[in-house]
């Protein structure tokens, strides 16, 4: 036991030191993401010394249930992989242009649009994708209206972190915590609808309270460039991923896995896509979708799972996992999920957490909660936070550590309030 412990103990406090100090390095030009060496380290030395076997972590990677990392990944990777296809024909840029249109020459007019705009389309895809898609297009349209762009990118980060709870599909760790209490797309969706729209008004308020000088301000926009679609692969897109929603919301009642479901619709659109677009020569589409491909989220996911497995076949989680469940879990557990996600990344905070909590609904909820919010405490609660910092520098907008988690603060402790008892009131 003691030695899983002091092996996961250092692979945090390695993932925490990448992250602050060097997550990506540059070769031949190119920027790489590296998050992913301390815990694929962490795993290969709980190998090493045989504190879990191949066999068992083969098992378990293996294993048919619910809480099948492959298969959870199958399904974060099949919905996001839609979405960005979707954003290669320019769908999301072009409602961002159209949002932002709106609303020329007031500030506030324009938040809320923005507000609203990146809400909405992250309940139906992914916070990721929306937050990596709208980030580049709010720096350009606040250069040329000369106004701060800090609120703007906050609001869309928050807003994304936010109303990604209310779907199970909206955020990879809602999808494996859900999961492991075998919940449904429907079910998931009745509980969570209450305490994603308590969170989501509180926020709102919140980011209008922060952020109100700097949105008093007067604003003069220039026109921007103009959006570059391709309407027929755009209709694809949309039609394929709302098939996907639909069924994996009746997926309990046609009795078919959501991986499943979402496995055929991306191999259905990629397909049709692909067709159209050998036809009409506009291949690029496809390759700049493969590309863009999160597939760095696989060696991360499964050595996380690794060294949780270990844990838990050494008996270490189980002091842990008995606090956690006894009494008032749902404070519990959303509290110490959300400060575990800026501790360890909402990724394998989650794949912890799967472990810790097992099947107790109420708990898995809590976690759910504190796994999303927790993305807007520091840049390291979230994957899309280290990524989003990183877009920011790249387009010459300053936020340091400790200005992000000082809005953060300030922001989400409201907000973790506001959801955890929306989530009482419900259970």
């Amino acid at each position: 036991m003691a030695t899983a412990i002091i092996i996961a103990a250092l692979t945090c406090v390695a993932f925490i030191c990448n992250i602050l100090i060097k997550p990506y390095v540059n070769i031949k030009g190119k920027s790489y993401s590296i998050y992913w060496v301390a815990p694929l380290l962490g795993a290969v030395l709980m190998l090493c010394f045989k504190v879990i076997t191949p066999k068992q972590l083969l098992d378990g990677l293996t294993a048919d249930s619910d809480i099948n990392p492959i298969k959870i990944l199958i399904l974060f990777l099949s919905v996001t992989l839609m979405s960005v296809l979707l954003d290669s024909a320019g769908f999301f840029r072009l409602l961002a242009s159209k949002t932002l249109a709106m609303a020329r020459h007031s500030q506030w007019a324009l938040f809320i649009c923005l507000y609203l705009t990146v809400s909405v389309l992250t309940v139906f895809t992914s916070n990721d994708i929306i937050v990596l898609t709208f980030t580049p297009f709010i720096c350009y349209f606040a250069h040329n209206a000369r106004i701060d762009p800090i609120p703007y990118l906050f609001g869309e980060f928050v807003a994304a972190n936010t109303w990604s709870m209310a779907l199970v599909i909206g955020n990879p760790t809602n999808i494996y915590l859900a999961g492991t209490a075998g919940i449904s797309f429907g079910e998931y969706l009745i509980t969570m609808a209450v305490p994603t729209l308590f969170t989501g008004i509180i926020s709102l308020a919140m980011l209008c309270l922060v952020f109100r000088k700097k949105l008093s301000t007067p604003m003069k926009a220039e026109e921007g460039e103009k959006v570059e679609t391709d309407k027929p692969l755009m209709i694809l897109g949309v039609i394929h991923l709302g098939i996907c929603i639909l069924l994996m919301a009746v997926s309990s009642v046609i009795k078919a896995p959501m991986w499943l479901i979402s496995l055929i619709c991306f191999i259905s659109q990629y397909l049709c896509s692909f067709i159209y677009c050998a036809a009409r020569k506009r291949l690029m589409y496809m390759r700049e979708s493969v590309k863009r491909a999160p597939v760095i989220t696989v060696p991360f996911v499964i050595s996380m799972f690794c060294i949780v497995l270990a844990l838990v076949n050494t008996g270490a989680t189980d002091a842990v996992s008995n606090y956690l469940l006894s009494g008032n879990s749902i404070i519990k557990c959303g509290i110490s999920s959300f400060l575990c996600s800026n501790l360890i990344n909402n990724i394998p905070m989650s794949v912890l957490f799967s472990a810790l909590v097992g099947g107790e609904k109420a708990s898995v909820y809590a976690s759910v909660i504190g796994s999303n919010l927790g993305a807007f405490l520091t840049p390291v609660g979230a994957l899309a936070g280290i990524m989003w910092t990183g877009m920011l520098k790249n387009h010459g907008v300053k936020l340091s550590f400790i200005k992000f988690s000082l809005y953060g603060t300030v922001i989400s402790v409201p907000a973790m309030i506001a959801a955890l008892l929306g989530l009482i009131i419900v259970m």
